[in-house]
C-alpha cells in the first residue's frame, strides 16, 4: 500500500517553493524514478501509445 501525504500553504506561491524545496533533497536517481512514474502514469492514459524512454539530448555550454 502506498502512503499518501498533503501539504496545506497559504499560497500558490508557497506551494511552488515547498515543491522546489521536496524535489531538491531527493537523490537524483529518486528523480528519475518519479520521473519515470509519473510518465508511466500519462503513458496509460494515451492508451499506453507514449514513448518508450527519456528524450537524450546534448547541451554544449562554453
Amino acid at each position: 500500500m502506498k502512503k499518501l501525504w498533503l501539504k496545506k500553504l497559504k499560497s500558490f506561491k508557497l506551494a511552488h517553493q515547498f515543491d522546489i524545496d521536496y524535489y531538491l533533497s531527493m537523490s537524483p536517481s529518486e528523480r528519475l524514478e518519479t520521473m519515470q512514474l509519473l510518465r508511466e502514469i500519462v503513458s496509460k492514459f494515451k492508451n499506453g501509445k507514449g514513448r518508450k524512454g527519456l528524450r537524450r539530448a546534448i547541451k554544449i555550454v562554453k
